[in-house]
């Protein structure tokens, strides 16, 4: 009998199961000539007589990690990689015949329970049955002719089924401990997708938990008592907050996050940051910043209650533990980004995880030494270690790493006791950005304009970290130029099909030579710039890019950590031929400005030069065509004299959500 699953296992899919040094290996092997003697069964167990007389089987119930082996290796070895390619190519199927093994759809929730406890066991069966009566969330990533592998994204890991209709062989970076029961919680999630007829390419879904009536989702006690507090905020102002408001605030976003509402909890804890930080009279407080939190915690919880913004679990956030181990990561560095405080500085690390196809973040933080005249900048911080690692290497590394973990909102954390447990090599080349999936590594503008086109609002959708971080291809630069007014880099970068985006960084104390490193590697001084990386938004009709690197054919430019004192002299950016979107970017920024200084002094006190700026902004709203928008503002500017509290935050609630939502379209 032929042994389809093995033939169907790619070497990328060897790779994952094992590591890639062992599949070189193997294949090195057989390309010498040294292949096994290979023998199947009547039952199809595959038999295997190595050179070295060591003798490997695959029997055909078993995965490569239960398969036997007469070698000292523990795990998956290069015997059984090997017996695997050797397989492959003596008993390949023809190539001729382009239909000779067409593509058959199918889903990793055909598999029963019985099959499941026969492969991974009772107990894993009865703790993902406990996880599934609470009830979790997942995104489905179905199989396609282009890519046959399904894959699951739960809270911290990912799933993915490398062989079709093999689940054996289904691959997760879950920890060990955890491995057979996140196996089982993908397979049912795809089983409760294909019940309810969720059959998209891309699916989020809740799997489980207390049933909920689609026709009357209703609310958490816990997140309605909260607005209230946040009413009283708005109302009183965050100039008048005082320091039991801030503690009651604080005690609220520890009780959210005991309830298992993370997003609430995350955006309640940054906002009494910002009542923290204008207290203290840091430069940490934004008044849009409040006013942009307070709105979020309005949106989630009318989400809930309205419906129709997709899965509960994607709205509020979930109930799973602060950090999940994993089994085996590895990880493709994207850059950094050096930032922080006057008393403290933040250095954030990006990774690309290819198996999720996702961006985690690596964050670590240093106090500023005394005295305040000789500040910790990013060139400083270069050779600083992190989990081992100097800060610089890790951030253009590819990192392969068994003592990592990793939070529901993506961010990923190296054991520094193990630090032997983990390996860093260099980039070598733009090879690894190019291999990336769809979702971190864009193809062409086109295809990123559609994604963000297709993601719900900010304001609801869930609070991971380095969400829009991408890598955006680069074959022309056509444009470089700084504003000395607004100590701003801007440069204009364009695609192969000559779509064209806008890279906007501003200058930073923390990284006073980031500006000129930006410059000198996009204008080719570092090699030819063939990518480029960093958080990805829509703004005044197209799309910006915020840089955390450069990636160029000579190496990768990291322009948060280059030395120097930011004095070149830049020049000003020649016009790049496109219609100026200021306009519609002033009238927005103009009515964000207004509603934010109102939550400010409080909806109970604002001044009358507020008002008369909540008209200004209605009328240059309506003056750029966001009628709508500015007959919120309208509404809000009146409510503020005729209104009773609980309508002029109403008011004011939709005239925030509109702007922002509107602002994220632009």
């Amino acid at each position: 009998m032929t042994r389809d699953d093995l033939l169907t296992l790619t070497p990328d899919a060897l790779a994952a199961l094992a590591n890639r040094g062992l599949v070189k290996r193997a294949a090195k092997a057989l390309d010498a000539g040294t292949a096994p003697a290979i023998e199947v069964g009547e039952d199809g167990t595959v038999h295997g007589r190595f050179d070295d007389g060591v003798t490997a089987a695959l029997p055909l119930d078993a995965d490569l990690q239960t398969a036997s082996c007469t070698c000292a290796a523990p795990g998956v070895c290069r015997h059984r990689i090997g017996l695997v390619l050797a397989y492959q190519r003596q008993f390949a199927r023809p190539t001729a015949d382009e239909d000779s093994a067409p593509f058959t759809p199918w889903s990793p929730g055909a598999v029963d329970d019985d099959t499941l406890t026969a492969l991974y066991g009772a107990p894993a069966l009865a703790a993902a049955r406990r996880t599934l009566t609470s009830g979790f969330p997942a995104r489905l990533v179905r199989a396609t002719p282009a890519d046959p592998v399904a894959r699951a994204e739960l809270r911290s890991c990912t799933v993915r089924f490398l062989v079709p209709g093999e689940v054996r062989y289904a691959h997760t970076d879950a920890a060990d401990a955890a491995r057979h029961e996140m196996i089982v919680l993908a397979v049912w999630a795809f089983r409760a997708a294909d019940e309810r007829g969720l059959d998209a390419g891309d699916v989020p879904l809740d799997v489980g938990g207390a049933p909920q009536d689609p026709a009357a989702p209703g609310t958490d006690p816990g997140l309605a008592a909260v607005l209230a507090l946040v009413d009283d905020l708005l109302l009183d102002g965050a100039r008048h907050a005082g320091a039991v408001a801030t503690a009651s605030l604080r005690r609220a976003a520890r009780d959210l996050d005991g309830q298992g509402l993370r997003w609430p909890a995350a955006a309640l804890t940054d906002l009494v940051a910002q009542l923290d930080a204008y207290r203290d009279r840091t430069t940490g407080h934004r008044p849009e910043r409040l006013a942009e939190l307070l709105t979020e915690l309005h949106a989630r919880h009318r989400a809930t209650v309205n419906g129709g913004a997709g899965p509960r679990s994607r709205v509020l956030g979930s109930d799973e533990p602060v950090e999940t181990p994993l089994r085996r990561v590895r990880l493709t560095g994207l850059g950094c980004r050096i930032g922080g405080t006057d008393t403290e500085r933040t250095a954030e690390v990006f990774f690309a995880h290819p198996d999720s196809g996702t961006v985690l973040v690596l964050r670590k933080r240093w106090p500023v030494p005394e005295p305040a005249d000789a500040p910790l900048t990013g060139a400083q911080l270069a050779t600083r270690r992190l989990g081992g690692t100097p800060l610089r290497t890790l951030a253009t590394g590819q990192v392969v790493s068994e003592s990592a973990a990793r939070s529901a909102s993506r961010v990923v954390r190296l054991a520094s006791s193990r630090v032997a447990r983990t390996r860093v090599t260099p980039l070598g080349g733009t090879r690894p950005w190019e291999s990336l999936p769809a979702s971190v590594t864009a193809p062409d503008l086109a295809t990123l304009e559609r994604q963000l086109a297709a993601l719900p609002p900010r304001l609801i959708r869930p609070r991971v970290e380095a969400e829009l971080v991408r890598a955006v291809p680069v074959a022309e630069v056509r444009a470089i130029g700084y504003d000395p007014g607004d100590q701003r880099l801007d440069a204009v970068i364009a695609d192969a099909d000559g779509r064209t985006a806008l890279v906007s960084a501003t200058y930073d104390g923390a990284r006073p030579a980031a500006l000129d490193c930006l410059a000198a590697a996009l204008d080719g001084e570092f090699g030819t710039p063939r990518y480029l990386s960093g958080p990805v938004r829509r703004a005044g009709g197209r799309i910006t890019i915020s840089p955390l690197a450069v990636l160029t054919d000579d190496g990768p430019v990291l322009p948060d950590l280059a030395p120097g004192t930011g004095d070149t002299d830049l020049a000003a950016a020649p016009e790049d031929g496109q219609d100026p979107p200021a306009p519609l970017d002033d009238a927005l920024r103009a009515a964000l400005t207004a509603c934010a200084d109102a939550a400010h002094h409080g909806l109970r006190h604002v001044p009358a030069g507020v008002r008369r700026r909540l008209g200004d902004a209605a009328a240059g709203l309506a003056t750029v065509g966001l009628h709508t928008a500015a007959g919120h503002v309208t509404a809000l500017s009146k409510a503020l004299t005729d209104d009773s509290p609980e309508g002029m935050v109403a008011t004011w609630v939709e005239a925030q959500i509109r702007l922002l939502t509107t602002a994220e379209l632009c």
